[in-house]
């Protein structure tokens, strides 16, 4: 079958692509924004891409159009295709009806760690021999992809609580019907679909309800949002995270290693492979999940032991000059603030200088403007790109500490960090798009100066 792929550039629509070829179909397809690590990942798979929605590419005649949701009425193509009466699908659905189908799905949800945490997953099942198939909304350096399909009956995937398509205002995790499903955390966010928090978790009730009773609920047990979310109805096995009546993480020695506890008792002692506070959460979950599928936890937990992390979450780009430019996918405050601790109890010693690309729809906005100075404050200096914002940065940072460079043009930027930058500092760069190539045209602009 020939499949024709509408935002196939996103890292749900890639991953999508990818197993879809890997299944025997003919893949092709188009997205206005082509960018790593998504189109590097389609490229070696030879997958067809074109810039744009072109009504021209009706001449494909594909067996089946496959929506991202990226795609609105008023897209030239998707309104050529709805005037000729062609079959098309949301990539959720066709997900779910032509390759979960009959799988033991683990999902994992959450506004903040749904990546590092499936990644994780996957890789405790590959180490346990299960070789599981997966679609992560990133790329685990341990695969090298964001997705694959397998023989195997058990598929670990991100589950995005953000709508389907156009036509499908249902959250995409209601599609996936998992047997084992975590609930890393809810907070609020999405303010382009969610007038609210309890908008999100009235999603999350749904995605509840579809796990079965022979199946698991991991949680975070100091949520209170989930905490709200389970107190409407639970009609599966619930296993808490993060409390002392459920999985635990013990004191953090000066290594960084914990020891991990399930009902009290201790099973294991992770290593400081997992940096910070929110991995070890993470970290807890993916235990507490692959236990479901049969994994001890010791296994689990000497697998994280040399876990390698994932592409744009703390990912170490380069070093020039004793300088190291970090990636990281953080976008909300609670994720920012998060990943400079992290960062932090890495190397505690040395500046951190925090770059911040607020692109995310809710950050646009400003939902949450008024968080964002105090999510930073632990950086030693704050670089704001400041295009395309719907609210005045130099009003919310009008007193910041640490002090903070804001500028709408990218080469002023790069060169404010290059201008700043000193030897032993890491330059945390934190956005969720392209944000035009920042980290090699700083570690070029550095290379230059030194």
């Amino acid at each position: 079958m020939h499949l024709h792929i509408l935002g196939i550039c996103g890292t749900f629509m890639g991953g999508l692509a990818a197993i879809a070829r890997q299944a025997g179909h003919r893949v092709t397809g188009c997205d206005a924004n082509v960018y790593p690590p998504m189109s590097t990942q389609l490229a070696a798979l030879r997958i067809d891409l074109i810039e744009g929605y072109g009504a021209d590419q009706l001449a494909l005649s594909p067996d089946l159009w496959v929506i991202g949701n990226v795609v609105k009425r008023g897209n030239s193509l998707m309104e050529a295709i709805l005037d000729r009466g062609d079959r098309f699908v949301s990539g959720p659905q066709w997900l779910s009806e032509q390759l979960l189908f009959g799988k033991w799905v683990l999902a994992v949800a959450g506004t903040h760690g749904k990546t590092t945490t499936a990644s994780m997953l996957a890789e405790i099942l590959e180490v346990a021999g299960k070789a599981p198939g997966f679609l992560i909304g990133g790329v685990p350096m341990d695969f090298g992809v964001s997705a694959r399909l397998t023989e195997s009956p058990y598929f670990v995937i991100e589950a995005d609580e953000y709508d389907t398509a156009f036509f499908d205002k249902r959250a995409k995790f209601v599609h996936y019907r998992p047997k084992t499903a975590i609930l890393n955390n809810l907070e609020y966010d999405h303010a382009d679909i969610f007038s609210n928090i309890a908008e999100i978790e009235l999603q999350f009730h749904h995605f509840v309800r579809i796990v079965p009773s022979s199946g698991l609920v991991v949680a975070n047990g100091l949520d209170a949002a989930l905490e709200r979310v389970l107190t409407n109805g639970i009609w599966t096995p619930l296993e808490k995270f993060g409390v002392a009546d459920g999985w635990a993480c013990g004191p953090v020695e000066s290594d960084g290693s914990t020891n991990i506890s399930w009902l009290g008792s201790t099973v294991g002692r992770l290593t400081g492979q997992v940096a910070g506070e929110h991995n070890r959460m993470n970290a807890l979950a993916a235990i507490a999940a692959a236990r479901h599928v049969g994994v001890d936890a010791v296994v689990a937990i000497e697998a994280l032991g040399r876990f390698s992390g994932v592409k744009r979450r703390m990912e170490l780009r380069g070093r020039v000059g004793g300088i190291e430019i970090y990636d990281d996918f953080a976008h909300h405050p609670t994720a920012i603030r998060a990943t400079i601790e992290g960062l932090r109890q890495r190397a505690p010693s040395g500046r951190i200088l925090a770059v911040l690309d607020p692109r995310s729809n809710t950050m646009k906005r400003g939902v949450l403007k008024d968080e964002l100075p105090s999510s930073l404050a632990s950086a030693d200096a704050i670089y704001l790109y400041a295009s395309g914002l719907e609210w005045d940065p130099k009003t919310v940072f009008a007193n910041p500490f640490p002090p903070s460079r804001i500028a709408t043009d990218l080469a002023a930027l790069i060169e404010a960090v290059a201008a700043d930058a000193r030897e032993g500092d890491r330059v945390l760069v934190m956005s969720n798009g392209g944000f035009g190539d920042f980290h090699a045209k700083l570690l070029d602009r550095l290379a230059e100066s030194r």
